[in-house]
């Protein structure tokens, strides 16, 4: 076993005996660990900056973006933001050892589910080093130790974040193994984690597609992810075309660049000739460019690009959409069931029972009635926050709040029975 790979087991072989402890504790004390972390990273502001400038500075020798660097940035108004997302948290109920479904058996057994935690959750995430704090307070208020490893852009960042979360771990009396950081730029770290099935119960990737498909094809280990976010906005042809235009526009242009952006529109044929010439001279105004089929580019007024096949099976992630007139919600339904990557789709219709239809019929991890794509989110959700999407259909399947970082287990209350 080579060097890497024998540290990274180590660090889980920790984290397996931290996640032990951690799953009885009681709520109160994962919150006064949660308050002393978000003290400590205020008090600490200066030397999480001094180490993020090291950062910095290699980001700007390396060329990247100033998109890029800006993610990096350690702001006080950034470094606030992490502690007032810990207290975030902390306001959250504890859904650890919440029991539900008691139901007596006729010989006298209650049986019901007890909600406890995965165990230990390897998260590996790039750019954002804020992600350490976020990721880091979510596992341990489900209970559960973390083994993060960020990406090499934002090593020294991480490392003071992780250090000081440890150390608000130990001044709760809580294990400071609970939460671990793989101090390494070397790949293979990553390689090593996602093999080490004896002592990780879950892997989170957070990061770009490259990232996710690695850890998708490489992992041991069930992991919790989204590949794509390619997400439909069907107009149907008993929409309110003024609704349409507003959750249309918003689902495309509220924010480009995230995963529950709109980018492919599909529009009734009946409603298409009275609303792809507003829509699209919205959008075109807004400096987005439309991708369409031929009726779009017929009726829409604008300039509109052939969209290939490639179209419909592209996420964006810029001021870009590919629209297409269907014939029937049929067609919307078949379109988004060839196309879709699972993750949001919305239909705008004034009818019920094509609404329920959409809703019962399209297989996506949230689907929606007359609101934009852009509100397939945790905070939004109500969740407080979120560790990531999931298009997965097992375990958990849509925002990742601290529910979804937990599991059930039958429990069953007795009283002498046996069976005959």
């Amino acid at each position: 076993m080579s060097d890497i790979a024998t540290m990274v087991e180590g660090l889980a072989k920790e984290s397996r005996k931290a996640a032990r402890i951690l799953a009885g504790i009681s709520g109160g004390k994962k919150n006064q660990a949660l308050e002393i972390m978000a003290g400590l990273l205020i008090d600490r502001k200066k030397e999480l900056q001094k180490e993020n400038a090291i950062d910095l500075a290699a980001a700007e020798k390396n060329g990247l973006s100033g998109a890029m660097i800006d993610r990096l940035r350690l702001s006080d108004k950034v470094i606030e933001g992490m502690a007032e997302g810990l207290r975030q948290v902390m306001a959250l109920p504890d859904p650890v050892g919440e029991i539900t479904d008691m139901k007596p058996r006729p010989n006298g057994l209650q049986i019901g589910r007890m909600r406890t935690p995965l165990g230990v959750i390897g998260i590996i995430y790039e750019s954002r080093p804020n992600v350490t704090a976020d990721a880091a307070a979510l596992c341990i208020k489900s209970g559960n130790a973390v083994i993060l490893r960020g990406g090499s852009e934002a090593r020294y960042s991480n490392r003071a974040i992780a250090a000081i979360l440890g150390e608000g771990l130990a001044k709760a009396e809580l294990p400071k193994a609970a939460i671990q950081f793989i101090d390494t730029t070397d790949r293979a770290a990553v390689g090593a984690l996602l093999k080490c099935d004896s002592h990780v119960d879950v892997i989170i990737p957070r990061g770009g597609k490259g990232l996710i498909k690695r850890v998708m094809e490489d992992s041991t280990i069930p992991v919790i992810k989204h590949l794509d976010g390619i997400c439909h906005t069907y107009i149907d042809r008993y929409a309110d075309l003024q609704m349409a235009e507003n959750l249309a526009f918003n689902g495309k242009m509220h924010r480009t660049g995230v995963c529950n952006a709109t980018e492919t529109l599909l529009v009734h044929e009946a409603v298409a000739k009275d609303f792809l010439p507003i829509i699209a001279q919205r959008l075109q105004a807004a400096g987005c460019e439309i991708r369409g089929c031929e009726q779009t580019q017929a009726l829409s007024g604008v300039t509109v690009i052939p969209a290939s096949q490639e179209d419909w099976d592209t996420e964006y992630l810029e001021a870009i959409i590919a629209v297409k007139v269907v014939t029937s919600l049929d067609a919307a339904m078949n379109h988004i069931e060839k196309h879709s990557s699972r993750h949001t789709e919305v239909i705008v219709t004034e009818n019920y029972n094509r609404a329920m239809r959409f809703l019962r019929e399209v297989d996506s991890s949230s689907v929606m009635v007359n609101a934009s794509s852009r509100f397939s989110d945790g905070f939004e959700y109500g969740l407080g926050a979120e560790m990531g999407i999931s298009t997965d259909k097992l375990h958990v399947r849509g925002p990742v709040g601290l529910e979804g970082l937990t599991s059930l287990k039958y429990i069953v209350l007795g009283e002498g029975q046996v069976r005959g």
